[in-house]
């Protein structure tokens, strides 16, 4: 498929920025250049900036099931262009095809659980305390215009948990999309407009990330933020946010722990937590990193992972039968050589991978390292690539204070046949999503987000919606 000139969207309208400025993207297999993408400056950020007061205007007094339809509409539209948006993904992420089309689908699922529960926002009435003739009243009213910032690595499905349930609610939203992958984002844009989305509730803009994110999150027409990316980004803007007191909702870095307890079914577990560790080449928040398993086990494990990653199948995510991608910058290719190198001098066994693969494109060899050292930077830094770091334990206690040392608390996993160990990892591991003997599962209907310095509110389930909404109480006396 050829790989569109990627605009932006602006009152209803596709169009270059103002400046006529691009920038170019890559396909990370290849490492050539293959389009170009519209660079925003600040005029452009105005007009969209109009555009999504307007828009605001107009959507939220259109009745929740009206909203419903056209969102429901959009789903519709992404599950026909699910094939094409995929081939489009690829070429510029480079997850195999699969991964790509699975993603397109979800924002289907995504879009339609919100449309529903958007019907289901409800205010209430509460009795007064001795007055019949009051009638209080507490009402949910859309928060009004949110920037959204989204990452690269899934650049559908980042958009779609902020923007479904901004719409659902009577929001409109600016999304500053990725620009190393901008062209995914912008046709889940286009089935909105196809849809019947009114002009100005949704604008799409790329460029400068931090001037656009300063520029509109100071914005006055702007109420909320929602982020996803790393911690240190978050802080920033959550920072910058509260400045003027805006709202935010912020899914930041994970850098999950894998408890495998002494009772763990251990073809089980490699199964799930390696074809976790490997999705997406690892670049996903909730992937697993750190894995802390039994001493009576962990040969027996480590052999089964490291056969695993190496039976892997690594190439470009458009041809048959891969497997995993590339990783989606050179970035990340330096970043793996330096976590291998850190681990090895620390001590660490390098079992599997540890190299590039070929002089083109950024491919690395899924990497598991073992015997991993507590002071190596791949237990304290999320690697955010193809790579499994593991150590042993002795005690369950022992595993559940090294999964909660760092400030992450995104994702954790954990295999036990156990349910008194289930139980206890249910209650004393601090992540804000735990997945006991079963691959991650998010969906819609449930919460989606951190604790810790992994941010804050949630992107999935009622809990979302929340954060879009204001609370306001209004009482009358019949007089």
């Amino acid at each position: 498929m050829t790989y569109p000139h990627t605009q932006l969207f602006i009152h209803g309208q596709w169009r270059d920025a103002s400046a006529g400025e691009t920038l170019p993207v890559f396909n990370p297999a290849t490492g050539k250049e293959i389009g170009r993408v519209a660079h925003a400056r600040q005029a452009d950020l105005d007009l969209a900036l109009d555009a999504a007061q307007k828009g605001f205007e107009v959507w939220r007094d259109k009745a929740p099931v009206e909203r419903a339809k056209i969102m429901r509409a959009a789903a519709g539209l992404m599950r026909e262009r699910a094939g094409a948006i995929a081939a489009l993904l690829t070429q510029e992420q480079g997850k195999p095809l699969a991964e790509a089309k699975g993603e397109a689908m979800a924002a289907a699922d995504i879009i339609e659980w919100f449309a529903d529960e958007g019907q289901r926002v409800y205010g209430r009435i509460v009795p007064s305390r001795g007055n019949l003739a009051m009638r209080q009243m507490v009402l949910k009213d859309p928060v009004g215009p949110v920037a959204a910032f989204t990452p690269w690595n899934f650049p559908i499905n980042q958009v779609v948990r902020k923007l479904a349930a901004a719409l659902a609610t009577g929001c409109s939203m600016i999304v500053k999309a990725p620009e190393e992958t901008p062209a995914a984002p912008a046709e889940l844009v286009r089935a909105f407009a196809d849809a019947g989305l009114p002009p100005g509730v949704l604008g799409l803009v790329y460029g400068t990330p931090s001037e656009i994110s300063s520029y509109l999150i100071a914005h006055p027409v702007i109420r909320k933020i929602t982020f996803t990316g790393s911690t240190p980004v978050g802080k920033q803007l959550a920072a910058m946010a509260g400045q003027h007191m805006k709202r935010v909702t912020m899914e930041l870095g994970g850098h999950a722990p894998v408890i495998v307890a002494e009772d763990a079914d251990v073809a089980l577990a490699v199964k799930t937590a390696g074809g976790a560790k490997f999705r997406n080449a690892g670049q996903v928040c909730i992937s697993p990193t750190r894995f802390l398993v039994h001493e009576s086990i962990a040969k027996e494990f480590s052999a089964a992972l490291v056969k695993h990653a190496a039976g892997l199948a690594v190439g470009d995510g458009s041809a048959e039968g891969t497997q995993m991608g590339p990783l989606a910058n050179p970035r990340r290719v330096t970043a793996m050589a330096e976590f291998t190198q850190d681990a090895v001098e620390r001590g660490a066994t390098l079992a599997t991978g540890g190299e590039r693969i070929g002089d083109e494109g950024n491919f690395w060899r899924p990497t598991i390292l073992t015997d991993v050292p507590l002071n190596a930077r791949v237990f304290n830094d999320e690697p955010f690539g193809p790579m499994a770091a593991v150590r042993s334990f002795n005690t369950l206690d022992e595993a559940i204070a090294e999964a909660n040392r760092l400030p992450y608390g995104l994702a954790g996993y954990a295999f036990t046949r156990s349910l008194k160990n289930a139980d206890l990892l249910a209650r004393r591991v601090e992540v804000g999503m735990l997945w006991v003997n079963m691959p991650a599962m998010p969906s819609a209907e449930m919460p989606f987000g951190g604790l810790k310095d992994s941010g804050y509110g949630s992107e999935g389930g009622p809990e979302a919606m929340e954060a879009y909404l204001n609370a306001r109480s209004v009482a009358i006396m019949n007089v």
